[in-house]
């Protein structure tokens, strides 16, 4: 549900940063090209997902001559910074842009995206064959904006040899009591070995993602329906106090700067016994190539404490800006990049294990890919279908979403709120005091934002 503050423009992040990312931005970018080339200049995020999109480009480049992509990879938080500036100040330097489900209906509202159901009618895309939860969370008034690259829910991945090792079960629904006791026990130093991987470093769409659902499943929230925050509240303090302990006492080293990709590399290293976050990290924990864990992996549901699931709903997809000079060239390479084919190519190129999951229903009836996926496929899917965006916790929210609050002033607030919590993951302050400012901050940006009096 869409807040009539979403027809705003900018959202509240650093116009400082904003403008000088602009200013050092290259001039020129999007859709031209000297010799009358049509160059598609595409924003994406350096994950590993995204890295193979770029191995297979030539693919791509031999059967589109005449259109050259030009990627521009960066890191999570810049990509979100750097894009929204570009996107809301009409900058025009990128034809493709790769967003979440978050902005996707915001951006829409505002009129910063096309709507691709006509492009997309094509009966060989087969918009129909895209997973309807995805495709419905990429939407906006019954128009798809964003299509999937990947979706994505979350998951608990741990060392079933490890495990074993120490006679310990993974339970079929585990808790977040259960979770803490096999940290615990798992965890090994003198090894290299910590008894989970949890992210730290701060950023809405980093650390907020997974604790969001530690909040939401202890029954915390950040605002009820009236607008008012509930950032201090018990519930709050205690999902977030066994977040911050948990992973200061068996987490991961330099916890406060690990993001998802550290996390994944740590994990895939055998340095961590869990590892809780997205469930695309599966294929890479499972590819030989990359993985030295491969095989080892069990993967179980999201950790709940009083409600009965607790994953996220999270697809990275690919937007076309208003600003595109060339939106029919834009939309030849997302076409390729969110195809049934592409899937194919990545599974005959890269590896089974590494097809962008979550994305097409068509995907899961691969032989080939249901046969190297057969450890996380299932629970992917489950997870995926088991998400209630409307209301993820135990109280009705004013908006749709589960590890974000789907207004544009998110990114500013969870960022900072964020900044807090990583603060106290490494010692620098209390929960207590963490959660004091980070109520502040959320009040402020009710009353600023006009969502209550």
């Amino acid at each position: 549900m869409l807040t009539p503050t979403t027809r705003r423009g900018l959202p509240a992040v650093a116009a400082a940063t904003g403008l000088a990312l602009l200013a050092t931005a290259c001039a020129g970018a999007g859709g031209g090209g000297s010799d009358g080339e049509r160059v598609v200049t595409v924003a994406t995020v350096a994950n590993p997902q995204m890295d193979d999109i770029q191995a297979l480009a030539d693919e791509f480049n031999a059967s589109h001559p005449g259109i050259t992509v030009d990627f521009v990879v960066l890191p999570e938080n810049q990509l979100r910074d750097r894009v929204t500036q570009d996107i809301a100040t009409r900058g025009g330097q990128y034809d493709v842009v790769t967003v979440g489900t978050y902005e996707v209906p915001i951006w829409a509202e505002n009129g910063w995206i096309l709507g691709l159901d006509e492009y997309a009618s094509d009966p060989g895309y087969d918009i129909d064959d895209i997973i309807p939860t995805v495709r419905s969370a990429l939407s906006h008034e019954g128009r798809m904006y964003g299509a999937p690259f990947y979706g994505e829910s979350s998951l608990l991945m741990y060392r079933e040899d490890l495990f074993e090792e120490a006679g310990l079960e993974m339970p079929d629904e585990p808790t977040w009591e259960d979770v803490a006791d096999f940290a615990e026990e798992l965890d090994d130093p003198g090894e290299g070995v910590s008894g989970i991987c949890l992210r730290g470093v701060p950023g809405w769409g980093e650390l907020l993602a997974p604790l969001n659902t530690v909040i939401l499943t202890h029954g915390g929230r950040w605002y009820d329906e009236d607008w008012n925050a509930h950032l201090d509240s018990p519930e709050v303090e205690e999902a977030v106090r066994t977040y911050v302990d948990l992973v200061g006492e068996y987490g991961q080293p330099g916890a406060p700067n690990a993001g998802f990709t550290e996390c994944l590399t740590t994990m895939a290293q055998g340095d961590a016994a869990m590892f809780y976050d997205s469930t695309v990290a599966a294929g890479n924990l499972e590819d030989p190539d990359s993985s030295s864990v491969a095989g080892d992996i069990g993967y179980a549901p999201a950790p709940v404490a009083r409600t009965e699931h607790a994953g996220w709903l999270w697809a990275w997809a690919l937007s076309i800006p208003t600003t595109s000079t060339d939106p029919g060239a834009a939309w030849e390479f997302v076409s390729w990049a969110t195809s049934r084919e592409y899937h194919r190519l990545v599974g005959e190129r890269l590896g089974w294990e590494r097809v962008p999951p979550g994305a097409r229903v068509s995907t899961y009836d691969i032989p080939e890919y249901r046969e190297a996926a057969e450890a996380f496929a299932g629970p992917t899917y489950e997870a995926i279908g088991n998400v209630d965006v409307e209301q993820p916790g135990l109280h009705p929210q004013p908006w749709t979403g589960v590890q974000y609050v789907a207004i544009p002033e998110f990114q500013d607030l969870g960022t900072r709120v964020s900044q807090e919590i990583s603060a106290a993951i490494a010692g620098q302050q209390s929960v207590e005091e963490a959660l004091r400012t980070s109520q502040e901050y959320a009040e402020e940006t009710a009353l600023s934002g006009g969502y209550r009096d």
